[in-house]
């Protein structure tokens, strides 16, 4: 039946002219976006995961930042202390010489004044960010440091921030404070020669005015200082250096595993990106393909609407 009140096909052709063309404004919302899930609407499921993702890659991001900062205070700390090493064993090799019969002492303490001095200004110049681990001057002993290493959601979706840590009280060269609590300011205890026996002595290298907690002989030379002394000094002398070896090689690791998780890190939040490009990333070959499918879908439903459209006009030539 022919009606010119109700076009039947002109309505079909519409309707589908519509959905092509709501068809073809969500292919070109995601070539423009380049996201096939955009919205909750878009896939409710999927784009909760990639939102708790995207969130948690933000987190890791400031992880790896905080890492970074990390490494900085260690490599600071670990560059200090391994100057220090090399200084003390010039101490070490100074003591050494002063055994020797017939050395000028006075000579060689002059040498060991300086190489003190040169300790005290490398402690103090190991500092980032307003901390040094190697010079402490409060009453307040150096803990352990904590630094933010990782960040974890478990199944239950409950997250938690894991931290390094380092104990800086074994880097502390220099107390001011308390002489005790530092490697070059507390007593060292040997057994040293005494005539035909041996006698126990504490010495200490640096010496802080005002510091509590140490009262062993200063390590310096006078013309008088007796041979048994100066053996007594290189022994302490090479307790100290095999403290700051050890205390080295713990900052040395940790240093190390800081390197090894920012790297981690780094691999973490390359996996989480891709696979939440999986969930929610557009195929752009597969949408410029639709896209040009919808086109070629849009110009045909036009054609066929302009001829739904025209059959109401013949009506006219039955009556002509």
């Amino acid at each position: 039946m022919t009606s010119i009140l109700t076009n039947s096909s002109a309505m079909a052709a519409l309707s589908t002219l519509r959905s092509i063309s709501s068809d073809m404004e969500t292919t070109q919302g995601r070539i423009s976006s380049g996201l096939k899930v955009g919205s909750a609407a878009d896939n409710s499921a999927y784009w909760s995961i990639a939102t708790t993702m995207k969130s948690d890659n933000k987190a890791l991001s400031t992880v790896q930042d905080a890492l970074g900062l990390g490494a900085a205070k260690t490599d600071t700390a670990y560059t200090g202390l391994n100057a220090a090493i090399d200084v003390v064993s010039e101490i070490k090799a100074k003591l050494v010489a002063a055994r020797e019969p017939g050395v000028d002492k006075l000579k060689i303490n002059k040498e060991l004044t300086e190489l003190k001095n040169q300790l005290s200004s490398t402690a103090q110049s190991a500092s980032f960010s307003g901390e040094n681990w190697l010079y402490n001057d409060t009453a307040t002993a150096l803990g352990t440091k904590e630094m933010v290493g990782s960040f974890t959601r478990d199944a239950s979706g409950n997250v938690a921030v894991g931290v390094l840590k380092f104990d800086a009280a074994t880097s502390v060269l220099i107390d001011t404070k308390t002489a005790s609590n530092g490697q070059l300011t507390k007593d060292i205890q040997v057994t040293q020669p005494s005539g035909a026996t041996t006698t126990t002595a504490n010495y200490r290298l640096i010496s802080t005015a005002g510091s509590t907690g140490a009262t062993g002989t200063v390590i310096e030379l006078t013309a008088s200082t007796s041979d048994d002394n100066i053996e007594g000094m290189i022994s302490a002398v090479d307790k100290m250096l095999t403290n700051l070896t050890d205390a080295a090689a713990t900052l040395g690791a940790t240093n190390k595993r800081i390197s090894m998780q920012d790297d981690f890190m780094a691999d973490l939040m390359d996996v989480i990106d891709k696979g939440v490009g999986r969930l929610v990333d557009a195929d752009m070959n597969e949408e410029s393909t639709r896209l040009k499918a919808l086109q070629t879908q849009q110009q045909l439903g036009i054609q066929a609407l302009s001829i739904a459209n025209s059959d109401s006009q013949n009506v006219l030539s039955l009556f002509r």
